[in-house]
């Protein structure tokens, strides 16, 4: 570089930070400040709660200053603002600053503010980058300034020194010492000129540093930044301000280049709906956004704005309505649009089928019923890593077009497209999109936009990227400086070509440009993260529970509704899917959030069970009446034990209908090197197991083979101490280093078919026990871990006798298959894996799958990785439980309960049943007869997910419907109720087609490609 070139680089860099920017707000009148402390920052011994603005406005305000303390951590404090305007400032351009002792770092992760006119009425947020406050009719009238300021302390969780433990991520634990200073308060003289220079020689200087030495243009921009700082007078800013932008006209002028990469800019604020503040504060987040954002759409007509995340927009419909009625109005405009579809931006690994598809079902149904807006595109920019079933179950929510650019955060393999057809596990397409600029809270930059023009990997066969602007993850969206780089980058020389679009309209133009784009198959996996489907193990039992607990809620209220004429709970199912659903956050299900947020979700999992198991008690006791007979429920969608699936029948007719065989629990003289073992069979296992708990040997009686490799139900616990993002990380060097809890305390017999093992290790103790049923195909696992361990990872291992080149892991609607090798840099990066109910391994003609009730973390290899010997053969390890320590130092501490089973001889199909049989134990009431299953099917692939009534409360049936094995199939549905007619709808329950399925005599004839998602809707009247 010229020196000549980098000195006038840096004399404008200091003369923007320590001179021009200073002087834009001119001090002309000080603020009189009082305060009302939320009951004095307390409320019954806990840190300020939001209180209603029309309270809040109406208290007792005390005196306050510059530099006085205010804030303990999650406290809320109300400062009335007044001064009086003299008339020689009236017809100058005015604004006040008040600064909540703003430290210089990103809105959202610290003190915010909302400000309110004195009748309560919203005006806007406050931030570090957005302090000021219009001072205009609304806010002095007559002369007279007066606002109120809602203050947050939010405390900075991640410190300078970065991510470290805190215990004031909750309220509980938190100090109470004032966490902030007020540092300004004045009403001040605006100079726009100066202000609009400002955001000119940001414009140029930041453009210049990115192109290259030699280049022409890049020597006429410091030209004429050099020409327009000897124009202005330091000492007289105000005076010199508008010869001072003369100058820089013609280099601002000059046209960009006709085949300049072309950007999409939409405003935008990804809102985490919790993380590093509690829920209760993001919905004051969003109300903070959503008033900058409109008051912007006031001042600038060409400004739009999206905003995905139905919840949020409830939330302000419900605590800021008159923010949401404005919002409705720019909707209506076409300049405040809803993207997305979904509840909340959800984790996609984790939620179970049903809860993907009611994301999209009660997000679309929002933005419809609210705003008239069918949302077109899948919005997820920050989920961690895209599940394979996702590309259909978008399309059965016309949805047309998908966003992230998580995947830009891949450590390992850069990821080959920004614009390409993502391919699901039935084949569905969905046009999809990663932002080349690589974040989804772009601030327009000139190296922001340079790299997006560079980094993006179409060139040639396609020209247009997106880039969502604005503060996000904490909020606080887009600022008028953004909006001066949209309009100063439109058309500039040397600069990709910036225009403010809408996201429908960027998806159609790329879509259409580029007919001949690439196909990716299969899960977008995100190389990072990879610890979320462990962390805050009582989270992801929470809602692996309550999703069970949901379908057996709608599957028995709608078989009482059908049969009996019960009424249905509609309401109460739809309230208690929309919470379930917003605790799937990205941030929430994943445990990478503060305690106190993990603390409320377990606490609210709670209530909601209870709520569950009463409306399940009520529907099952209608439908069996009463009366002494026990009766046993089954509401998994295959047959068990006799009960058919989705009915009930007498224990007397179970017993006729499937007679099981005895086992057999007996000690075992010196049956390992350790001592003395036991042995578990029946006439389809033989199960020994060792002094040391480990089973020794699984036998599979009817196919003459051994199951195991190695020893298994081996617990390993290795060092956990990611190099970064402790909640989120699993770095793969933890595998480096492992200890076999090979050491038991004590074994013994509980009853003919159990045994109990107990084992302590650190600070921890873990007892288990282990069943092999009479007639059982399986041996059963129920583990009870007292943890106390910090940064350590638990796993439990079976090295199984099967050579397995993949694993097969169920995700929503169907199974994605894996490498157990690490043949590429692809391959290796998928050291920890997610599945939902099940993993199964075969080769030909044997598999072995191990299902579990509430775990999603798995890693599954070709080669053990035990200090005890294994042969050659396949992996298997859930990953049990961790123990970070940020953002939530307590992470995981206490109790844990799971349920596992290891499952010899087992197809995917039988892997299926085993899973869902683990996750819908079956229930025993007592009443007068049993109750014939609404729907059956006669094809074990075929699999009936959700049995319900339909949202609009028509009294009609709705059953989702999906393949399940990965193969065509052909199968016989059959209603046992009185219908019209059978319809195929898409996720909403809209028929897809205008004619009925043809049904016959037997039922309905479904022809099902692999993978196919059905949903069907019987017609009653």
């Amino acid at each position: 570089m010229h020196s000549d070139q980098k000195l006038i680089e840096d004399r404008v860099s200091r003369a923007l930070r320590e001179r021009l920017r200073r002087e834009i707000h001119i001090p002309a009148v000080p603020l009189e400040i009082e305060v009302w402390h939320v009951d004095g920052g307390l409320i019954d011994g806990e840190h300020g709660e939001p209180v209603a603005p029309a309270e809040a406005l109406a208290q007792v305000y005390q005196p306050t200053a510059l530099g006085e303390s205010w804030g303990p951590a999650w406290a809320t404090s109300w400062f009335r603002l007044r001064a009086e305007i003299p008339a020689e400032l009236q017809d100058h351009p005015l604004e006040a600053i008040f600064n909540l002792g703003f430290g210089d770092i990103d809105p959202g992760f610290h003190a915010e503010g909302m400000v309110y006119l004195p009748d309560g009425t919203v005006l806007k947020g406050l931030n570090p980058k957005n302090q000021w406050i219009p001072v205009d009719a609304r806010t002095a009238s007559g002369g007279r300034f007066e606002v109120y300021v809602e203050a947050a302390a939010n405390p900075r969780i991640a410190g300078p020194d970065g991510y470290l433990p805190t215990f004031i991520g909750d309220k509980l634990t938190s100090s109470r010492e004032p966490l902030y200073r007020l540092s300004r308060a004045d009403i001040n003289r605006f100079d726009a000129e100066l202000w609009e220079l400002c955001q000119d020689l940001e414009t140029l200087n930041e453009l210049s540093r990115e192109l290259a030495e030699s280049d022409a243009r890049r020597f006429r921009i410091l030209r004429a930044i050099e020409r327009s700082l000897d124009a202005i007078d330091l000492q007289d800013v105000h005076r010199t301000a508008a010869a001072a932008r003369a100058e820089l006209r013609e280099v601002l002028a000059s046209p960009a280049s006709a085949s300049a990469h072309r950007i999409a800019a939409i405003g935008h604020a990804h809102i985490d709906s919790a993380w590093l503040w509690p829920l209760r504060e993001t919905v004051r987040k969003v109300g903070r956004t959503t008033a900058n954002v409109v008051n912007l759409m006031d001042q600038y007509p060409d400004f739009l704005f999206a905003m995905s995340q139905a919840q949020q927009l409830a939330w302000l419909k419900d605590h800021r309505p008159d923010v949401f009625d404005r919002v409705r109005e720019y909707v209506r405009q076409g300049r405040f649009i809803p993207v997305g579809g979904m509840w909340v931006e959800s984790d996609t690994n984790m939620p179970g089928s049903e809860a993907m598809a009611r994301q999209f079902l009660y997000g679309k149904r929002f933005f419809l019923e609210e705003f008239g807006v069918e949302t077109e595109e899948a919005w997820l920019p920050d989920t961690f890593g895209y599940s394979a079933s996702l590309p259909q179950i978008v399309k059965a929510a016309g949805i047309k077009w998908f966003l992230t650019q998580k995947i830009s955060w891949n450590t390992v393999n850069k990821f080959p497209h920004h614009t390409f057809d993502w391919e699901g596990i039935d084949g569905s397409r969905v046009f999809t999109h990663f932002p080349s600029v690589d974040t989804y809270s772009s601030d327009l930059s000139g190296g922001q936009l340079a790299h997006a023009a560079r980094n993006f990997q179409e060139k040639g066969a396609a020209s247009m990227s997106l880039a969502p602007f604005g503060w996000g993850d904490g909020g606080g969206g887009p600022t008028r400086e953004m909006l001066a780089r949209v309009s100063r980058n439109a058309d500039l020389e040397g600069a990709p070509k910036l225009s403010m679009q809408r996201p429908a309209d960027f998806f159609r133009a790329a879509e259409a440009e580029y007919p001949d784009r690439p196909v990716w198959a299969g899960e977008l996996y995100l190389e990072f993260h990879r610890g979320t489907f462990t962390t805050q193990a009582k989270n992801k039992q929470g809602n692996r529970r309550s999703e069970h607990l949901l379908h057996e809620a709608e599957l028995w209220s709608a078989t009482a509704a059908v049969r009996l004429g019960t009424a249905y709970p509609y309401a109460d199912l739809e309230r208690i899917w929309k919470e379930v659903l917003l605790l799937q956050f990205h941030d929430i299900l994943p445990g990478t959030s503060i305690a106190w947020v993990h603390r409320e979700a377990a606490e609210r999992y709670a209530v909601l069970a209870a709520e569950l198991a009463a409306i399940i008690a009520e529907a099952q006791q209608a439908l069996v009446g009463a009366g002494d007979t026990e009766i046993r429920f089954n509401a998994a969608p295959h047959r068990r034990s006799g009960v058919p699936a989705f009915g009930a029948l007498a224990a007397g007719e179970v017993a006729a209908v499937e007679p099981v065989g005895r086992t057999v629990l007996s000690r075992l003289a010196e049956s390992s090197e350790d001592g003395d073992g036991w042995l578990l069979e029946n006439d389809r296992l033989r199960v020994v197991v060792g002094a040391d708990g480990l089973f020794e040997s699984v036998y599979d009686v009817r196919q003459n083979r051994e199951v195991l490799a190695g020893p298994g139900n081996l617990f390993q616990l290795h060092p956990d101490f990611p190099n970064d993002w402790d909640a989120w990380d699993v770095d793969s060097f933890y595998r480096n280093t492992a200890v076999d809890l090979t050491a038991a305390d004590s074994i013994e017999q509980v009853d003919a078919e159990t045994l109990l093992i107990k084992r302590s290790f650190g600070d921890s103790t873990l007892e288990e026990m282990v069943s092999l049923r009479s007639g059982a195909g399986q041996v059963d696992l129920k583990v009870s871990v007292d943890w106390h361990e910090k940064e350590k990872f638990l796993k439990l291992s079976f090295p199984l006798d099967v050579q397995a080149e993949r694993s097969s892991a169920e995700i929503q609607f169907g199974h994605v298959h894996r490498p157990t090798h690490a043949n590429t840099s692809w391959d290796a990066a998928k050291f920890e894996i997610c599945a939902h109910r099940w993993v199964q391994v075969e080769e030909p003609g044997y598999g072995v799958a191990v299902v579990n009730s509430a775990t999603y973390g798995h890693d599954v290899s070709s080669s053990a990785r035990s200090s005890a010997a294994a042969a050659a053969g396949t992996t298997v390890r859930l990953s049990v439980l961790r123990a970070p320590r940020f953002p939530d130092p307590g992470t995981d501490q206490g109790r844990h309960v799971f349920d596992y089973a290891l499952v010899p001889g087992a197809s995917v199909v039988d892997a299926v049943a085993a899973g869902y049989a683990i996750n819908l134990p079956e229930r025993v009431l007592h009443g007068a007869q049993g109750v014939g299953p609404l729907l059956a099917v006669d094809h074990d692939a075929v699999v009936i997910a959700s049995v319900k009534l339909a949202e609009d409360r028509s009294g009609d049936l709705v059953a989702r419907i999906y393949e399940a094995g990965g193969g065509r199939a052909a199968a016989t549905l059959r209603a046992d109720f009185e219908y019209l007619e059978v319809q195929e709808t898409d996720l909403l329950e809209r028929p897809i087609q205008p004619k009925a399925l043809r049904g016959t005599a037997d039922g309905v004839r479904l022809e099902l490609r692999p993978f196919q998602l059905l949903t069907l809707r019987f017609r009653m009247s």
